[in-house]
């Protein structure tokens, strides 16, 4: 007979899966059609403020059910929520299929695109904090920058596969296929949580008081000033990501004049290089237990990397030449990798801070932050092309990344430090 802490031990890993495949396959939808961009632009006759507010829609749904979902999770379980939001997303997608497609000469307005994506992200919306409650519960502290890190691999993967594949699928196959492929990924992964996600029988065995977060607050995450300020730095600092993630494809095409496949190939680097970075900082920072200086570093970086390609546009002007072309892409896709380096390591210590319990909702508040953020970035950017062009927009970007650099503070250490001197007072 089995071990059930072994039996446990094994099963986490496949919990593990289940919750990176419902992250990719709803990843390659909120990821992946923007980079459609080009694409979507000529088959819906969109000008560029239209689609920059298109592109902004399924974050801006994502961004209004994130916390009702994150609490759902807390109440129900990571379980239910999966599958219900998995199965809602397929259905609305072959909806839009149906509905919101351009075919045969006839296209869709852009209140049956809008209403579409708005709808995607309202219901796919449940699958982030749901599969991260459940990484929380299974994996214990010494882990769980690890595994959350692998689980935040599922987004730059999903980016990947949909910069690789959605846009040949909407140029020679269409919008509607394109719909029913993304419902198909969602149903699968729905398969997967069906099989392999469930409440863990027991707490994890390594688990140890680490895993309560620095000091419980009696109004929950909500309640507390310290996930507040950890969660305004994560969703300030994912604006750099979305302006390379919603326009990155169009400032290449339209500034650099750099070809389809090039432009793929660069999205589909910049996705691979934020898996593995997310992979290895996760493991560092578990060993290291520095998780807040290495977000205070990201920032920096993505800060002083937004701000090169922002001179370097300004250098290169309407002169694309093939070495300026090579230099555009370099650069945009070191500020792509650098400023999505760091998401397992920021949800890990808001989870950590917020404890296992409660991160649903902790989780929930800070998607809701980022996908504000995602809904604003690609609203804002066609105005700042309109105002001040390219250089504007990642002179923006660099903005953006100073100003989360300093709630990227380090609260569960000042707390220590507090409690600690408390405890010595009262002995």
């Amino acid at each position: 007979m089995q071990h059930p802490a072994s039996t446990s031990s094994r099963h986490r890993w496949k919990v593990l899966a289940a919750g990176v495949a419902a992250n990719a396959a709803f990843s390659v939808a909120f990821s992946g059609i923007p980079m459609t961009a080009v694409v979507m632009r000529a088959g819906y006759r969109l000008d560029n403020a239209t689609l920059g507010l298109m592109l902004g829609l399924i974050g801006l749904g994502i961004a209004i059910s994130e916390l009702p979902w994150g609490l759902l999770t807390d109440r129900w379980g990571d379980r239910p929520v999966l599958l219900t939001g998995l199965g809602a997303t397929a259905l609305a997608l072959l909806a839009m299929a149906l509905l919101a497609a351009p075919h045969a000469g006839h296209i869709p307005g852009p209140g049956w695109l809008g209403a579409g994506l708005l709808l995607v992200g309202l219901l796919g919306g449940s699958v982030n904090g749901a599969s991260g409650r459940a990484v929380m519960s299974w994996f214990a502290e010494g882990e769980r920058g690890l595994a959350m890190s692998i689980r935040q691999t599922a987004v730059p993967l999903g980016g990947g596969l949909g910069a690789l594949l959605l846009p040949a699928i909407a140029l020679h196959a269409g919008f509607a296929l394109l719909y029913v492929f993304l419902a198909a990924l969602c149903l699968l992964s729905a398969l997967l949580a069906w099989c392999w996600v469930h409440e863990p029988p027991v707490a994890p065995r390594n688990a140890t008081r680490a895993d309560a977060p620095a000091v419980p607050s009696s109004r929950g995450p909500l309640g507390d000033t310290r996930v507040w300020r950890l969660v305004a730095g994560i969703g300030i600092l994912c604006a750099p990501q979305f302006a390379v993630l919603s326009f990155g494809t169009v400032f290449l095409h339209d500034f650099g004049h750099i070809g389809f496949a090039a432009i793929s190939a660069t999205m589909v680097g910049v996705q691979a290089g934020a898996m593995v970075m997310r992979v290895w900082s996760g493991r560092w920072t578990d060993r290291r237990r520095n998780r807040p200086a290495y977000l205070r570093a990201c920032s920096a970086l993505s800060a002083g990397l937004f701000a090169v390609l922002g001179f370097a546009t300004l250098a290169v002007g309407d002169a694309a030449s093939p070495t300026s072309q090579v230099l555009l892409v370099v650069l945009l896709l070191g500020c792509g990798v650098c400023v999505s380096a760091w998401h397992g390591v920021g949800y890990t210590e808001l989870a950590t801070l917020s404890g296992p319990a409660r991160a649903g909702t902790a989780l929930g508040m800070a998607n809701t932050s980022v996908f504000v953020v995602c809904f604003v970035t690609p609203w804002s950017i066609p105005h700042l092309l309109a105002w001040r062009d390219w250089p504007m927009v990642w002179f923006a970007a660099a903005a953006c990344a100073l100003i989360a650099l300093p709630l990227l503070a380090n609260p569960s250490r000042t707390q220590a430090k507090l409690s600690n001197t408390a405890l010595s007072r009262s002995t």
